[in-house]
């Protein structure tokens, strides 16, 4: 495939006994420029008369036929706090935004060639994957005062396949603290397993069974600069908190899954007429 992967082994052991691992500097400035611009143009560009709201903690009684149809377009998801007892927002449309998702990678040019980039797929390899597919992109505002809670979860739990292999990549494209809202884990937790699954039935999507707790004295800190990348495995517990600061905390977060030998899921919420190129192939 001539793909080297470009981690060290320190690198991997870290990654497989904490489940996680940090890059910095993985993006360079013009690069987080480049994607921070062009989605202040697709937001300029956006008709928020159309939409959605995302949320963590009532997924079944938001999600809706935009939110299914999103994982084959760039569709736009308002927080949770963006509107007034009105059903106004509250503020402009650029600050009231949650996420855009779910096909910005393969739909426009810009984040398509960030996402097949040579550094992208060394990573990948350095994970093992043969035949990595990048089954989602979201641009995540976190925005100033407004930006939800992220409940503790595994990317697997959204993004399944048979058997497991989802990794997240997630890129800060600004500073991301315990202020304005960073990912918090529980290292090692990745080695307990998928606790639960999110699947889409007739009735819309659930959960198939209620969380575990969590103590929150087991979640640590990952706080990150602006460009530094997080690889985080499918099954690791992580978080973040509302950000109540009067800074953003934007970021740029890929989905990838193995499409040799792992069958993608009948019952997850993404369901394509047709699945996305692979970074790259055997």
């Amino acid at each position: 495939m001539g793909i080297t992967g470009s981690l060290t082994p320190d690198q991997l052991e870290f990654y497989n006994s904490q489940g996680y691992l940090v890059i910095e500097s993985f993006a360079s400035e013009d690069e987080i420029g480049g994607l921070r611009k062009r989605m202040d143009e697709l937001l300029t560009q956006f008709d928020c008369s159309v939409s959605s709201i995302f949320s963590t903690k009532n997924q079944k009684n938001t999600t809706d036929n935009y939110f299914f149809e999103s994982a084959e377009k760039i569709s736009f998801f308002f927080e949770e706090k963006a509107f007034g007892d009105n059903g106004e927002l509250k503020q402009p449309k650029e600050l009231s935004i949650n996420k855009v998702g779910h096909a910005l990678h393969e739909l426009d040019p810009l984040y398509k060639e960030f996402t097949y980039s040579s550094k992208v797929s060394s990573l990948v390899s350095s994970l093992g994957y043969r035949r990595p597919v990048v089954m989602q992109a979201m641009y995540i505002f976190k925005q100033p005062g407004i930006g939800g809670e992220v409940v503790p979860h595994q990317d697997n739990s959204f993004v399944y396949t048979d058997p497991p292999s989802c990794t997240g990549l997630w890129m800060a494209l600004e500073d991301s603290t315990t202020v304005n809202g960073c990912l918090w884990a529980i290292p090692g937790s990745h080695k307990n397993g998928l606790v639960r699954r999110f699947i889409r039935g007739e009735n819309g999507v659930t959960f198939d069974r209620p969380s575990p707790s969590y103590d929150q004295k087991d979640f640590v800190s990952i706080e990150m600069k602006a460009g530094s990348l997080i690889a985080i495995h499918g099954d690791l517990i992580h978080q973040s908190f509302e950000n109540l600061s009067a800074k953003s905390r934007h970021a740029y977060s890929l989905h990838v899954v193995e499409s040799d030998g792992c069958k993608w899921a009948p019952d997850n919420w993404i369901q394509r007429e047709k699945m996305p190129e692979p970074l790259y192939a055997p």
